[in-house]
């Protein structure tokens, strides 16, 4: 960062308020994306597996397995390890990370095209020491 200006804090906190809203809801998006677009078709390339579902029981529910579906197991009272929901929230991620570099990215190049600041004018006291010295050379 050059200086405090480029730096992501100098926001104000409406500016951060507006983002975090639109955060939310970018991820509520992304989280349709990956559950209802993406992983049923990674599902059917699979075998048909359905993500949601991909768990370990850890502990016998109140009524014995086999369990068919998470909420089943959880409704049995069974403790389970849902790694199929870790895999889903984890492509979410790299979603919504690729999504976020992207933006950024964009913002930087906006930022670069704009055309640099006209150098300030050279003070009076500089140029006179400069015709001093060429003086001198002479």
């Amino acid at each position: 960062m050059k200086n405090s200006r480029n730096s992501p804090c100098a926001a104000t906190s409406s500016t951060w308020r507006v983002g975090i809203i639109i955060g939310a809801a970018f991820g509520k998006i992304v989280d349709s994306l990956v559950k209802d677009l993406i992983m049923p078709p990674i599902g059917l390339l699979l075998g048909k597996v359905d993500f949601t579902n991909l768990f370990f029981v850890m502990k016998e529910g109140a009524t014995a397995g086999p369990y068919h579906s998470v909420e089943a197991a959880q409704k049995a009272g069974a403790v389970t390890f849902n790694y199929g929901m870790f895999i889903n929230t984890c492509i979410s991620f790299l979603i919504v990370a690729f999504a976020v570099f992207i933006l950024i990215r964009a913002i930087n190049r906006l930022k670069a095209a704009e055309p640099p600041a006209a150098p300030a004018p050279t003070p009076e006291d500089v140029m006179l020491l400069r015709e001093i010295r060429d003086a001198l050379k002479k």
